[in-house]
């Protein structure tokens, strides 16, 4: 088994990290933008469209009334003999005034149909946003500590395969061998010593 890495670029990794960080960034923007909107859209329908057309319920109603009146009103003051007047006017404005109050009657009611199911659509929304915002704000970081410790690793290991990095090593392990040999030598015995000249030589 070879013991070198197969490491084609180490840049590629910094991309990477740096794109994940981007759309870390950008995607978490982008969840805080929609649950802002969401709520917009929420409050429009429950809060503010309810109180509109419960006001309009209110003008609708002071409309009819006061379309019954004036026809009442025209009935008994623009009798002549025995003659009943048309008031014709008088029964337009009232059949238009009927018809405003049916309508906002229509809006009332859905409002009052839909309230309910869009803060549960939103309410579900939000659960499911949890679990993406843990993947924004907990995956992605523990990816990107990942990447910088493999970029350390290969940045390290690319540093000691480097020539530089080879003949510093090379250095350290001769210089190594010699102290070890200068340190493991044996001592030598000494050299033998000559004996002394005796009397009896010619």
């Amino acid at each position: 088994m070879s013991d070198q890495a197969d490491v084609k670029s180490i840049d590629t990794l910094a991309f990477v990290k740096a794109a994940l960080a981007a759309f870390a960034h950008e995607t978490g923007q982008a969840v805080g933008e929609v649950e802002l909107q969401g709520q917009r859209a929420v409050d429009w329908i429950t809060v503010d469209r309810a109180a509109h057309w419960k006001a309009e319920s209110r003008k609708a109603a002071d409309l009819v009334n006061k379309a019954v009146k004036d026809l009442e009103h025209c009935r008994a003051f623009k009798k002549v003999g025995d003659s009943q007047p048309s008031c014709i006017e008088e029964k337009k404005a009232l059949d238009k005034a009927k018809r405003r109050m049916e309508f906002v009657e229509r809006k009332l009611e859905a409002v009052r149909r839909w309230t309910p199911v869009v803060q549960q659509q939103f309410r579900e929304t939000c659960v499911r946003l949890v679990r993406f915002r843990e993947v924004i704000d907990v995956d992605c970081p523990r990816a990107m500590a990942a990447l910088d410790r493999m970029l350390k690793a290969l940045d390290a290991y690319r540093q000691a395969q480097s020539p530089a990095g080879r003949a510093a090593a090379a250095a350290g392990s001769g210089t190594a061998a010699v102290t070890r040999q200068e340190t493991d030598a044996p001592p030598t015995a000494p050299a033998p010593v000559a004996p002394p000249p005796t009397g009896d030589t010619a």
